[in-house]
């Protein structure tokens, strides 16, 4: 019998109940439950809480951390050497595009303007830019990019897709410098590594064309908040931000009262049922596991 570790009580019930050969206890992310020294599989919480997750170096027969979330940057730190980290890859593909194009519309026809005259009983008449025809460079063109590039296609417009890895149709990150200029939108998709933090620098909010829209909805470290909170007071660009750094954001960042921002809290992947869409995937690696299948979606030496 392989124990696992679920989230919540509704977890097993969300999944449609355990693969045959399974046995769960709650791990709810503070004190761990009675069968620390069997489990075989711990499913975090979600969010993942970062001081309870260095009960997984003291857990014996731990073979695999699966994720609900997309995102595996907070939780790679504390997985022990041998054990297996699997991502929620696909989960939540839909609603994160959804949420892109919802931001990307919302700052090009400028609606926080008018909501804003709205609540002040302003009838503030103004000309907006729209999205059909522009340039939209999706940077971390993968699962979600492709959704993205989807839902897209109403508006005509171009997309410029880019990837850490080469693939036939996809630019690289050494192409950036000649892709940013003509780009009208920029959509960060980028998980956190080494090489991701901190690349949205001075330098590459500077080669942005005067009016380009940027979109985080990867990761507040790719951005470096400074510079882009200095790129927006000059009133130069435009942002949508679904993640910050830090996050929450504090209470007197410099951010809250930019010019031309759009921020929400971190709600791209929370809308309709999060815990539904990643169950479906956890219970396919479940099932994989005790097959003795390869698993899917892993984070390897080389990311993910």
């Amino acid at each position: 019998m392989i124990t696992i570790w679920l989230p919540d009580q509704s977890a097993e019930q969300v999944m449609g109940g355990l693969p045959d050969g399974f046995r769960a206890d709650v791990w709810t992310g503070s004190a761990p439950p009675d069968s620390a020294g069997q489990v075989e599989i711990v499913i975090p919480p979600l969010p993942a809480l970062r001081p309870d997750l260095a009960l997984l170096a003291k857990l014996p027969m731990l073979r695999l951390v699966q994720l609900l979330s997309a995102g595996a940057e907070k939780v790679i730190p504390y997985v022990p050497p041998g054990v297996a980290l699997g991502v929620a890859r696909g989960a939540h593909d839909d609603v994160v595009a959804e949420w892109i194009v919802a931001v990307t519309l919302a700052q090009l026809r400028s609606l926080p303007r008018f909501i804003s005259a709205q609540r002040s009983r302003q009838w503030d008449f103004a000309r907006t830019d729209t999205l059909g025809g522009k340039s939209v460079l999706i940077l971390g063109y993968g699962s979600i990019g492709a959704v993205l590039a989807r839902l897209l296609q109403p508006f005509d417009v171009t997309v410029l897709p880019v990837a850490r890895r080469p693939r036939p149709g996809v630019s690289v990150l050494a192409d950036l410098p000649s892709l940013l200029p003509s780009a009208d939108v920029v959509v960060l998709l980028v998980p956190v590594t080494d090489e991701t933090t901190g690349m949205v620098d001075a330098a590459f909010l500077a080669s942005m064309k005067d009016g380009a829209l940027l979109v985080n909805a990867a990761r507040g470290a790719v951005v470096n908040t400074a510079a882009l909170a200095a790129e927006l007071s000059s009133g130069r660009l435009l942002a949508a931000l679904d993640v910050t750094d830090p996050e929450p954001l504090p209470e007197g960042d410099a951010l809250w009262s930019a010019p031309g921002l759009l921020i929400t809290p971190h709600v791209g992947g929370a809308a309709g049922q999060p815990m539904a869409r990643s169950m479906v995937l956890v219970r396919a690696q479940l099932e994989r596991y005790a097959a003795g299948e390869p698993l899917r979606d892993l984070v390897g030496a080389d990311g993910y």
